[in-house]
């Protein structure tokens, strides 16, 4: 029987006038217009992700670290005058050569820093003691605390390069020697608008201990202007070895000039915070005096050295000029800062940059670890609750004495949305037929352009109404199979689902409860011999149908499948029907019913067998449809957080379970997989690896869980792990695609998935 819907008609259009798109055109040329800025988006959102991780790893030696550390190598190859010579070593003229610190004098040095913690204890000191000293400085360090070098300069002190990220460069490339140095100078210049021509290597000592490997990188670094700074005397001060040692150690020996080592980061240091002073007003009291690696060249040259000094500095400024700096004026520079230059052009503004790029990602990844600690006890405490409520929904729902009521044995109507199902309606339409519980069929055709609704028609099923009316979308095809609906119970499905005989009995005995306004059924997955349909039929049983069990225990159920679900006639139309203001609009209307006083429940045995998405491009549209449709319905309800009663209740117990459970969880759980990859690379492979596997071995137990429950075949659980490798990241990037969507203001269509009918019979699922 077939019943035209006037009112829905189209009217012919117009000889020689083009017809004007309609509403759901348009807003479809809007949405695919804006689909693919905002999938770039998602995309770019995790991208600076992993570069935000990395650029922190790097700054923590996690990235790119390198521990080794260079011994007993022959020193064959270094001249003797450099091995026996001073604790600076500079390149004048092309030509080694190294310096001394002038007897009575203390070239006081600083190694590691710097610190947030010591480093600005040893400034005050040394202001309280009007000292100036050396700083050479860990380039990740600096970027991370630029406010404690930049009070550093101007207090005074000099600062020189220690590497970006404290490695011994003998073992590293020409290249990696050349970043390390580039990078520190950057960080300089964003710190405090300098650069400087000052170097000490990590795990330098004196000159005697310049070996055949580290010998080329400070001839090279000589050829571009810096000058190498050793040590004569060491205190120490990272071995602890406690306050009056580290004052012995740092004490040169009668009267000799030195250039003093001492820490002011790489550990605990309230040793040498103790010491300092303490060795300062000891020097002083000999008579010494204290400078900076520049005062000592000046000094030199006050002593006749002019010529080789002047050398120096030329040398100096123009390995300064090629690095895009500018030289400080002597005139007016301080010559204790001498190796100062002042940073211009991209130097200054690539430096700047890098402090922010720091400075963002000093603050998102202890956010992001926080953020992981919540989701992985949101995880596990899902997983708990599942666990629990779902076994308990099982024992409560299959006891022998449990019952809904009277059996109901009405008729009841069967509404079957379509549109262009031509593969797949047959097979709907024979599945009805068997059933067991007396219906009728009322199949809406929503403009179909394939011949659905004469197929339909021709199979001449007994009690199949076929009702046409023009395009306007699934709701509004539900709607009208409502109100063409001729009983009190109203069972919806999809164009592409099959029934098995007892599925509409089933379905409709919790309507015994004159409470229960709907039911959600069992939906499963037909199509589950491909890759893709396997690891959909895992995520319906595991998440889908498990959730609905701890949901309907805490009577919050949050969505009725549309490929199966129950509906008292009445309470449909008291919420006013399927509402077109989401694309879920199966979230929508069973919201409206838990605020409007209805109960919600699941029942495990109506199962419906489903054609799921055979590509991944069909399946990236339907989930995103699923998610930004959630989204949308979650806001529309958002009033339920204040009401009372029912409504109440459902925003207080039901809206933050579905948004913590649904879209925060998700949209963050990335985080669980990054941190985890990132730890496998960087940090320790055997540890991450055990815990990637605790928590897959967590899933695997809730799955199998499931699949008991559900009786299903557990050899789908084989390819549980490839699924969280593969499927699970691309539902997260799905989510995220929604969130950037919902964030943005866009709109959707339904859309229409390709159909292939290749679920015919519940018998031919496997």
């Amino acid at each position: 029987m077939t019943t035209p819907t006037p009112p829905s008609s189209p009217s012919p259009p117009v000889r020689g006038r083009r017809r004007a798109p309609s509403r759901i055109e348009r807003a479809a040329g809007r949405a695919a217009a804006l689909q693919r800025p905002r999938v770039l988006l998602a995309l770019l959102l995790l991208l600076a992700l992993t570069c935000v991780m990395l650029l922190d790893g790097y700054l923590r030696a996690e990235v790119g670290g390198d521990q080794r550390v260079r011994t007993g190598a022959s020193a064959s190859d270094v001249p003797d005058e450099i091995l026996d010579g001073g604790p600076i070593l500079t390149f004048r003229g092309g030509q080694a050569t190294t310096v001394s610190v002038p007897d009575k004098t203390i070239a006081l040095t600083f190694d590691d820093g710097p610190n947030p913690t010591w480093t600005p204890q040893v400034l005050e000191i040394l202001e309280k003691y009007d000292v100036p000293g050396t700083f050479f400085l860990v380039g990740s360090m600096v970027s991370r605390y630029p406010g404690i070098v930049e009070d550093m300069v101007e207090q005074g002190n000099e600062v020189g390069i220690h590497t970006f990220t404290h490695v011994d460069l003998s073992y590293q490339s020409g290249s990696r020697v050349t970043r390390e140095i580039e990078q520190t100078q950057l960080a300089l210049a964003g710190a405090a608008g300098i650069t400087t021509t000052l170097f000490r290597a990590p795990y330098s000592s004196q000159t005697d201990a310049i070996d055949n490997y580290s010998w080329p990188v400070y001839e090279k670094l000589g050829e571009d202007g810096y000058t190498s700074v050793f040590i004569d005397t060491d205190s120490d001060d990272w071995k602890r070895p406690g306050v009056a040692n580290i004052v012995k150690w740092a004490t040169p020996e009668e009267d000799e000039g030195a250039s003093v080592l001492f820490h002011d980061a790489g550990g605990e240091r309230a040793q040498t915070i103790e010491a300092l002073p303490k060795y300062i007003e000891k020097m002083k009291a000999e008579g010494y005096t204290f400078t900076t690696i520049s005062g000592v060249m000046a000094e030199q040259d006050a002593q006749g050295r002019t010529t080789q000094g002047q050398a120096t500095q030329a040398q100096a400024t123009q390995g300064q000029a090629a690095l895009g700096q500018q030289p400080v004026d002597a005139g007016t520079g301080d010559h204790l800062q001498a190796a100062h230059h002042q940073a211009t052009g991209t130097t200054l503004y690539e430096g700047k940059a890098l402090i922010a790029a720091v400075a963002v990602a000093e603050w998102t990844v202890p956010a992001l670890s926080v953020g992981l600690m919540v989701v992985g006890v949101a995880v596990m405490g899902r997983f708990a609750m599942m666990l629990v409520l779902a076994r308990r929904h099982h024992r409560q729902r299959n006891r022998r004495r449990f019952s809904w009521g009277p059996p109901v044995t009405g008729p009841v109507s069967v509404v079957v949305p379509a549109y262009n199902e031509k593969e797949c309606i047959e097979a709907t339409l024979r599945s009805l037929a068997r059933s067991t519980h007396p219906i009728e069929v009322i199949v809406v055709d929503d403009g179909s352009t394939d011949g659905t609704a004469d197929i339909a028609e021709s199979l001449g099923l007994p009690g199949v109404r076929v009702v046409r009316q023009a395009n306007a979308g699934k709701p509004a095809a539900l709607n009208n199979g409502v109100r063409h609906a001729r009983c009190d119970i109203v069972v919806m499905m999809d164009g592409d689902t099959v029934f098995e005989p007892d599925t509409v009995r089933h379905l409709v005995q919790p309507f015994a409860d004159p409470g229960v306004g709907a039911v959600a059924g069992n939906a499963k997955v037909g199509n589950r011999r491909t890759l893709i349909g396997a690891w959909q039929h895992i995520e319906y049983v595991m998440g889908f149908n498990l959730d609905r069990r701890m949901y309907d225990l805490l009577r919050c159920m949050p969505t009725i499948p549309g490929a199966i679900g129950a509906f008292r006639r009445e309470a449909v139309l008291q919420v006013g029907g399927m509402s077109e203001d989401t694309l879920a609009e199966d979230t929508d209307i069973t919201i409206a019913l838990h605020r409007a006083g209805w109960r919600v429940v699941y029942q495990e045995h109506a199962r419906a067998w489903t054609e799921a998405p055979g590509s991944l491009k069909q399946l990236w549209s339907q989930r995103y449809r699923w998610s930004y449709g959630t989204m949308q319905a979650l806001w529309k309800h958002r009033g339920s957080l204040t009401d009372k009663g029912p409504s109440g209740r459902f925003g207080r117990v039901g809206m933050p379970l579905v948004v913590l459970f649904q879209v925060v969880t998700p949209v963050f759980a990335p985080l669980i997989d990054v941190f985890t990859a990132y730890s496998m690379i960087f940090i320790d492979f055997r540890a991450a690896l055990l815990a990637w596997l605790a928590v897959l071995g967590v899933q695997l137990v809730c799955a199998a869980y499931a699949f008991r429950l559900d009786r299903e075949k557990y050899r789908y659980l084989l390819m549980l792990p490839l699924q969280q490798l593969a499927y699970r990241q691309m539902m997260y990037l799905v989510l995220i695609h929604s969130c950037v969507t919902a964030l943005t203001g866009g709109r959707l269509r339904w859309q229409k998935l390709k159909r292939t009918g290749e679920v015919g019979t519940p018998a031919g699922t496997g």
